[in-house]
Order: structure tokens, then sequence, then C-alpha cells
């Protein structure tokens, strides 16, 4: 049970880093329409960035400094290079971004080379949060900390990390600061406005193409943000955007395309959908044998039948893409466009 809940919080944690990158992405596909292959990069590049500037600033100073950073070069792609081609139509829009993905990779391996980084979380943000601590005599107990050696010699210690618990601590406060830049204040309601209305606020005197170069700064913010907290989480190297680029588009499909709801519900189903699953060991055959039935090596499809759903964890969110497609195209929260 306390494996379980684990996992769970585990789960939650990476659901809402998934978030973090598909709430920049999703406001990019819905003000601009367009679906940007580089937003992993621009992850990467707050994890390089960060670790960089840690060692100049110090950690807290760059997590500030490093998204900015980010923003800003996100900013300059969009003026420079991505509104150039704008008028070409979609196509043109998606080469070019996914061109710059590999110009970033090829950049990053020539100035940080091609193996990972020791990219240590600061003191503070070391060691567990809490410990589940289960034993029979007590039951399931928690523990802010590390629990004592003895405690866990004598019960079953489960310790959730405070990388993890920063993390979502991270993504909840950039959840609340959206909501507020989107609906509390002037700017907020000029980029709702020019998500459905660019004449009329051009009209009224708004720079419509400058909104569209803020929006995308902010939405690659909100991915190099995600990358300095998944630096010191998981492991900062050249192959980081590539874990998490097919995913954020699984979230963006699932949740519904242009839906910040969506994204948020969809991020957190397919976090859990890839982490709970890793505490059962258990495939079909066993939960048919289970049943009574009588399945072994020599019986047909045993190859599949033997998978437990453990090793099955990273294909569930893809199967759960295709299972949308078919079934609800516009996704969760999404509607369907005329």
């Amino acid at each position: 049970m306390s494996q379980v809940l684990i996992n769970t919080l585990n789960g939650v944690s990476y659901g809402l880093m998934l978030f973090m990158l598909s709430s920049g992405l999703t406001l990019i596909l819905s003000m601009m329409g367009v679906l940007n292959f580089a937003h992993a990069s621009f992850y990467m590049l707050g994890a390089y960035f960060a670790y960089t500037l840690t060692g100049l600033i110090g950690f807290w100073a760059a997590l500030l400094v490093a998204p900015l950073a980010v923003g800003v070069a996100g900013a300059l792609f969009e003026r420079t290079a991505l509104r150039r081609v704008h008028k070409f139509g979609h196509v043109p829009e998606l080469l070019i971004t996914f061109g710059l993905s590999y110009v970033v990779l090829e950049v990053v391996q020539l100035i940080w080379g091609r193996t990972s980084l020791a990219f240590d979380p600061p003191a503070s943000l070391q060691g567990p949060a809490f410990t589940v601590v289960q034993s029979a005599a007590s039951g399931l107990s928690i523990v802010l900390g590390a629990a004592s050696d003895t405690v866990c010699q004598a019960a079953s210690c489960s310790r959730f990390p405070m990388t993890r618990a920063f993390m979502m601590g991270v993504a909840l406060l950039m959840l609340l600061a959206l909501w507020l830049l989107l609906t509390r204040t002037r700017i907020g309601l000029v980029i709702q406005a020019a998500l459905t209305h660019p004449e009329m606020v051009e009209a009224l005197g708004h720079n419509v193409p400058w909104v569209f170069m803020l929006v995308f700064g902010v939405g690659s913010t909100m991915a190099g943000l995600a990358g300095v907290v998944g630096g010191i989480t998981f492991v900062t190297e050249p192959a980081m955007a590539a874990v998490v680029g097919s995913i954020i588009f699984v979230v963006v499909v699932v949740g519904g395309m242009g839906s910040l709801a969506g994204a948020f519900v969809a991020s957190l189903l397919i976090g859990l959908l890839q982490t709970l699953p890793l505490t059962v060991d258990a495939s079909l055959a066993d939960a048919i044998n289970r049943f009574g039935g009588q399945i072994g090596p020599n019986s047909p499809g045993w190859p599949l039948l033997r998978i437990t759903l453990a090793q099955a964890a990273p294909i569930l969110p893809y199967l759960l893409l295709v299972l949308m497609l078919i079934l609800r195209p516009k996704g969760l929260m999404g509607t369907r466009e005329g």
C-alpha cells in the first residue's frame, strides 16, 4: 500500500510536469495554430541554461533567469523565422520547428557534450520530503523527512523525493499564474480576444503580431521552467527532449486541441497511466489462470499474454491516443471545428 501511494504521487508529479510543458504548447497552438515540434527542445534548453547559470549565480536565481532566457530565445525565433513562413501555411511552420529541434540538439551537444550532466539539486531539495512507513503494528503512517534507520528496519519504508514535491509546487503555482494572467489582466483579455477575433483586436489598436510573439515567448518560458525542474529531478542529457517530445503531443490530443483545461486533465491521466501500472507485475495470462484458465508457453499468443502490465506501461498512453482518435477525435475537453 505504501508503494502504491508513492507511485500515485509520482504519477501526479510527473503529470503536473507534463502540464507545464503541454500548457505552453496548447497556448501556442490555440492562438497561433502552430504545432511547435521544437517545444521539447525549449524544455531541454531550460535544463542546460540552468545548469550553467547555477555555477555562476546559484540555483534559485537560475530558476528565474533560465526560463526567461528560454522565453527570449523563443520570442526571437518567432519574430525572425516563424513569422516569415506563417503566411505560407501549416506545412512550412511544421518543417521550420522540426528543423529547429535538430539545430538545438546539435548546438547542445557541441556546447555541453553528448553525455549526461551532474545537475544536482540544491541542499534544501535533497533527500525525501516525507517517508511512508507501513508496519503490521501501527499500519500506515507518514513521517516528514527521512524516517530513522531503526524504524525502517522494523517496517517497510517508501520515500517521496523533495524534488518531486518541489515540482508539484512549481507546477501548481504556474497554473495559478497562468489562470490569473488570462482572466484577470488586460493583456490576458487581449490574448483571449486575439484567439477568435484577431482582426477586431487589431482594429482596436493592438499589435497582434506582437501579441503572437509574446504568446510564443510565454509558452517557451513555461517549457524552460519545466526543464529546470525536470533537470534536477530526472537526467539532464541531450536525449531529454526526445523522452518528453512525443508524450506532450499525446497530452494535447487526448485533452483536446487548444484546451488548457483538457491539457491539465490529460496530463494527470497520462502521468498516472505511466506510473501506477509499474506496481502491477502481473500479465493477462496470470489473470486468465487465476480464473481457472490453462495458459502456458505452448498456448497461442503466449508472447503477448505473458507481458506484464509494468512492462506495457510505456505504451499505454499511445494506446489511449489511438482509442481517443477513434472514439472521440476532439479529445476530452476539445471542440470540433466546423
